[in-house]
């Protein structure tokens, strides 16, 4: 039975997963001081967090129209399967949801599904994974939409910030609270909640306490690690996350480790010198 994964580009794609037909990315693009910026091969890493680091705005993102997972839809796929983040961070899975409904009207039954991964980044990376990996089982449609649901419901999201910037910016923190966090060193750990949205697990002084509580709260939550890929993805910060693979690796054995760096709607979200953990 052939698929296609369709997965939003909050969420980073390995080069096996890129060189092997089976994905497509739906690009978010993102306006900041001036400059439209698209989500895709294009994008500058660099060049964007300077952009952000000058401007005294948040940075804003959008998400692909119904329209564009339409005819990510339209293929000759038999299955197709759309990933998106959280539903309560952006409009890219009710976006998708109404794209679906649109091929149908037009084009007639088709198997489509879209999954809500109630979190962001290297999720999505790897719930793609997981429907490839269904895939390969010969699993039946609905028997891979239970299998990856229930792996969702199971997955687990951590992540430290390196700058409370962002948050100041788009009204999470104060002014005042961020000045004196950044002036404290103070660091955030932070988790994404069932439902999909983000809270707080804990804070730091300094970024290795907080990579180190980072992977206590990992741990403190993991269960049957063997049997599970372990995925990091890091904003501009490659030796971090190799740091904290070590740290999980020495506590816990695990199936795989995927180590990516952000792309553009998770580079907003992470801002420079964030790591992202799921498992």
């Amino acid at each position: 039975m052939s698929y296609r994964i369709i997965v939003d580009s909050c969420g980073e794609l390995t080069e096996e997963m890129k060189a092997s037909g089976h994905y497509e990315t739906a690009s978010l693009q993102i306006s900041v001081s001036g400059h439209h910026i698209v989500d895709d091969e294009t994008f500058n890493q660099a060049e964007f967090l300077r952009l952000v680091a000058e401007s005294p705005e948040c940075p804003k993102s959008s998400c692909p129209s119904p329209e564009r997972y339409m005819e990510g839809y339209h293929c000759e796929e038999e299955r197709v399967y759309a990933v998106t983040l959280s539903a309560e961070l952006s409009g890219s899975y009710n976006s998708a949801v109404l794209g679906r409904e649109l091929y149908l009207e037009e084009y007639g039954e088709k198997d489509i599904y879209v999954f809500n991964s109630r979190s962001a980044s290297v999720s999505e990376t790897l719930i793609a994974l997981k429907i490839e990996e269904c895939e390969k089982q010969g699993m039946g449609f609905c028997e891979v939409i239970e299998c990856v649901e229930e792996y969702i419901s199971r997955q687990n999201t951590y992540f430290v910030l390196e700058t409370l910037d962002i948050l100041r910016k788009n009204g999470r923190l104060t002014g005042l609270k961020a000045v004196m966090a950044t002036a404290l060193n103070i660091k955030p750990v932070m988790g994404a909640t069932p439902e999909g949205t983000i809270c707080q697990l804990g804070q730091t002084r300094g970024i290795k306490k907080a990579l180190v509580k980072l992977v206590d709260e990992v741990v403190k939550n993991l269960k049957d690690s063997d049997k599970k890929i372990l995925g990091i993805s890091h904003c501009n910060c490659r030796q971090r996350a190799e740091y904290v693979r070590d740290m999980l690796k020495k506590k816990a054995q695990f199936r795989d480790v995927v180590i990516l760096d952000t792309a553009g709607i998770s580079s907003m979200y992470a801002a420079d010198g964030g790591v992202i953990v799921v498992v």
